[in-house]
């Protein structure tokens, strides 16, 4: 009897290691890191031009509906349509018709997620740089492209006085 239960135990041993050994992982498809990178320069490229053209609606498809902005020297906004008001704002009050240019410096991306991180450059109307910094951008895949969800900018500029 002790022969046969091992004889069995051998058996059912085989047997599940047999189909263990066989199923194999799937390992998701790696991604493309050129074209998630021109992708995200593209959306850098749009907002770009949205500002400069003074177009808040325009630079606020950039960002989530729940996304949450952490520009410089102000308080965190939340949401899409909190976000496009700032900007709004901003682009009222600018007197000196500057304007910014962004640019990818470096990506991670997995899954439907990407982070960035960036520079910009701002130039006055003669196309003098007269300001620069760098900024980290988190995005999610959502419906099939990519929307920003959190961002932070941060300037190179020292500090002025009395801040």
């Amino acid at each position: 009897m002790m022969k046969k239960t091992i004889r069995l135990f051998s058996v059912l041993t085989s047997i599940v290691l047999m189909f263990t050994a066989c199923s194999t992982v799937e390992k998701p498809a790696p991604l493309d890191m050129a074209t998630i990178t021109a992708e995200i320069q593209a959306m850098e490229d749009a907002f770009a031009a949205a500002e400069k053209a003074k177009d808040a609606d325009a630079v606020a498809v950039y960002y989530s509906e729940d996304a949450i902005s952490y520009s410089r020297n102000t308080q965190p906004v939340s949401g899409r349509a909190a976000i496009r008001d700032k900007i709004a704002q901003r682009i009222a009050n600018d007197t000196l018709g500057t304007y910014n240019v962004y640019k990818v410096v470096d990506l991670f991306a997995e899954g439907n997620s990407a982070v960035e991180i960036g520079s910009w450059t701002e130039f006055n109307t003669e196309g003098t740089e007269t300001e620069n910094g760098y900024y980290m951008s988190y995005f999610e895949k959502r419906d099939g492209k990519y929307e920003c969800v959190r961002d932070m900018s941060l300037t190179t500029m020292p500090e002025k006085e009395g801040m």
